[in-house]
């Protein structure tokens, strides 16, 4: 029996997927599968992770909206500690939902995770005073295929939640182009 509830087409998009395991409690803490590949088959995801990767950043960081251009990435992402709102946006060309996003709470505290296929920009923004944010990925990481979305794009008008201090950006996602300036 699998272990873990999935959303599929979270926000109407197809293949956008948010996951949500089940967490065994008792007065010691709690127990949860975070990954499980045959949980993931038996929800029609079959994905073969090759990199897993983990950021620590502080409340107010805001990474993204990122992508690879050549070697696009399915990712499978979660927080292990705090809390992020973690924002996909449909990056494929001939898309019904094209341009179109969608955001989830993300955290320590109720372990969603969000499957975003190929050809989808990705950030998040760090809502508690620290979070660390894990993702597998389902191709490498090329240094040199980076591509990106300004996060305040408006014709996309993300709502990213309000927090009590400044957006820490870093000096590459403060110019990154609007989704219409790279078609």
């Amino acid at each position: 029996m699998s272990q873990i509830q999935v959303i599929h087409n979270a926000g109407d998009i197809e293949g956008l997927c948010v996951i949500i395991p089940s967490v065994h409690g008792d007065r010691r803490g709690y127990f949860t599968e975070t990954y499980n590949k045959n949980d993931m088959d038996e929800a029609g995801l079959n994905f073969d992770f090759v990199q897993d990767n983990q950021s620590g950043s502080t409340k107010g960081v805001l990474r993204g909206l990122h992508f690879q251009i050549n070697f696009p990435q399915t990712k499978l992402v979660r927080v292990i500690k705090g809390s992020v709102f973690d924002v996909a946006v449909d990056f494929r060309k001939g898309s019904r939902t094209f341009g179109k996003y969608y955001g989830v709470e993300l955290s320590d505290e109720n372990h969603k995770q969000l499957l975003i296929p190929k050809n989808f920009a990705h950030g998040f923004l760090v809502l508690s005073d620290t979070a660390e944010f894990c993702y597998k990925c389902d191709d490498f990481y090329h240094p040199n295929d980076e591509g990106g979305i300004f996060y305040a794009d408006p014709d996309i008008n993300i709502k990213w939640p309000e927090i009590d201090v400044p957006l820490i950006l870093s000096d590459k996602d403060k110019i990154l182009p609007k989704l219409k300036e790279i078609l």
